[in-house]
């Protein structure tokens, strides 16, 4: 009987120092998600920080969750918003044996963290804009390799850099079945729904230019579809808008 099939872990509690794969030294702590539990983690022969990523038991039945995460980060390499996947190691924790992805370590802050240290907790419409002009850059190139996020939100979203413009980074990634079309729509919403938090949410929408409302659409889910069929369209408008 394969005894991993039928534990359930919640949480590993890694401690710094910890070491995985007789290759990485846990370092610390970076959240947790519905599959497992990610580790800032250092490469012991050569000092380089990666990312760990530890998957719950049940939710990796057979490792197929692990495979399908893995197989989507390779696939989507050439995409900049995308962490780059390097190896798959494994962790002997309470004689269970678990699977550990390991990925780039990005440096930064969660976009959620980035909008609370603003002035109001929010972002004025014109940063907005750039910042929704980034998000939507990096995941029509996703969705023009036939994939998909899933869940985004300012949760999973890491600014990795911010000057002119905004250099992000995107954390799991679902890979839920074959994309679909439905997969691809859920996305552009979602890009809409994050432009609308960053701005403040409905507290502040009365006050918004007429030309941001009319993106956000009252986060009427037809209407965004609608304007923006595709990142692509979306990615035209925000290049095309005036400022008057």
């Amino acid at each position: 009987m394969n005894r991993s099939a039928t534990v359930r872990i919640d949480s590993f509690g890694l401690q710094p120092g910890r070491i995985i794969g007789r290759k990485y030294e846990v370092v610390e702590f970076l959240g947790m998600g519905w599959e497992g539990e990610v580790y800032k983690i250092v490469e012991r022969s050569t000092g380089i920080e990666r990312a760990a990523k530890l998957f719950f038991p049940q939710r990796n039945r057979r490792d197929r969750a692990a495979k399908l995460y893995a197989r989507k980060l390779h696939k989507l390499r050439h995409c900049p918003i995308v962490i780059q996947y390097h190896t798959r190691e494994e962790l002997i924790w309470r004689r269970v044996p678990i699977t550990v992805l390991i990925s780039e370590y990005v440096e930064g802050e969660k976009l959620s963290d980035f909008v609370r240290r603003q002035p109001g907790q929010r972002l004025q419409p014109f940063t907005a804009v750039h910042l929704l002009y980034a998000l939507v850059k990096g995941m029509e190139q996703v969705h023009h390799a036939r994939e998909y996020h899933g869940d985004l939100h300012t949760e999973n979203v890491i600014v990795h850099r911010y000057g002119l413009g905004f250099d992000l980074k995107l954390l799991d990634l679902y890979e839920w079945a074959a994309p679909k079309r439905e997969n691809i729509q859920t996305d552009i919403v979602d890009l809409v729904r994050i432009f609308h938090e960053v701005l403040g949410g409905a507290r502040h929408y009365a006050r918004l230019p007429a030309n941001v409302k009319w993106i956000c659409s009252g986060l009427k889910q037809h209407l965004i579809l609608k304007k923006f069929p595709t990142t692509s369209r979306l990615r035209e408008h925000l290049e095309s808008m005036r400022w008057d």
